[in-house]
């Protein structure tokens, strides 16, 4: 594991003799993407603040606080917010994130919003508003392959049945470790500053086409069975989630899977100059070969 530094100095001289930032605050630091963003970035020699309710560089996007003292002296920042960009309170946030990010000095921003979101498009708009002066890139990306194996559902398909409100529909699956390597680019390079990158896998796969693959990869029987939005809701009231937020995620999944997603993008190629990662390839590698 990588270790990331906590710098807490108070001056602004973030950036190297070519200008290029080496002072990088990543949110939600030990989350999916925060994680791998971090690793990567400090694999570069860069000096991170991995931000994180416990980490050294404390930051919660529950307490708006412990914004301004992580962002001073950072040259730029990956906004990963949680739970998503389109979920209540997210405009508020990022209106108030972007503001404390231009006071504090950081010059580059890169947000993580989702794929065919509105309400995410505009909490990007408040960012982008609020953080006057600062390069913003936004990375919009497809649902997660690694949500089958980190995620809400890993322990289900652990158990043998996936389950989800997403019908037959297709959605192009983006490895989580292509979408890091998208996002480092767009915070370490030049030329990123107000563009928008739409991010998936190489081709749209119903969930029943996933389980079999997983199975195929694991050795063991994955099944599919679909819910509609208000079973999922009660199943995941039932695991102990709040009602409100229940209903609510179950709504963004099946709004985000009903099928306006089901299409592939390059934008994995045009930021990295390489195609993204196949499901097939992740699962082979997510379940180590253990149906070979």
């Amino acid at each position: 594991m990588t270790t990331h530094t906590n710098q807490t100095s108070t001056t602004n001289d973030t950036t190297d003799a070519n200008d290029t930032p080496r002072t990088f605050l990543v949110t939600s630091a030990t989350g999916k993407t925060g994680r791998r963003v971090a690793e990567r970035l400090a694999a570069r020699g860069a000096t991170v603040r991995a931000g994180s309710r416990t980490g050294s560089t404390p930051f919660d996007w529950e307490d708006s606080a412990t914004w301004a003292p992580a962002l001073w002296g950072a040259d730029a920042a990956y906004v990963a917010y949680y739970p998503d960009l389109a979920a209540p309170g997210a405009v508020e946030a990022m209106s108030t994130f972007g503001r404390l990010a231009a006071e504090s000095g950081v010059r580059r921003l890169t947000v993580l919003s989702g794929r065919g979101e509105p309400e995410a498009l505009v909490a990007e708009e408040a960012l982008r508003v609020a953080a006057d002066g600062v390069e913003l890139a936004v990375v919009r990306a497809s649902f997660f392959a690694q949500n089958f194996t980190e995620g809400m559902l890993a322990e289900g398909v652990t158990e043998g049945e996936l389950v989800f409100p997403a019908g037959d529909t297709a959605e192009p699956f983006i490895d989580v470790d292509d979408l890091a390597d998208v996002i480092v680019e767009t915070l370490t390079a030049d030329g990123h500053a107000g563009r928008v990158h739409e991010v998936t896998g190489p081709r749209p796969m119903g969930f029943a086409e996933v389980a079999a693959e997983i199975s195929r990869a694991s050795g063991r029987p994955v099944v599919y069975r679909a819910m509609s939005e208000a079973e999922y809701a009660g199943l995941l009231a039932g695991f102990g989630l709040p009602e409100a937020e229940a209903g609510w995620l179950a709504a963004l999944f099946a709004t985000l899977l009903d099928g306006h997603n089901a299409s592939a993008t390059d934008g994995v190629k045009r930021v990295l100059g390489r195609e993204p990662r196949s499901f097939a390839a992740f699962a082979a590698e997510a379940w180590g070969g253990q149906g070979a």
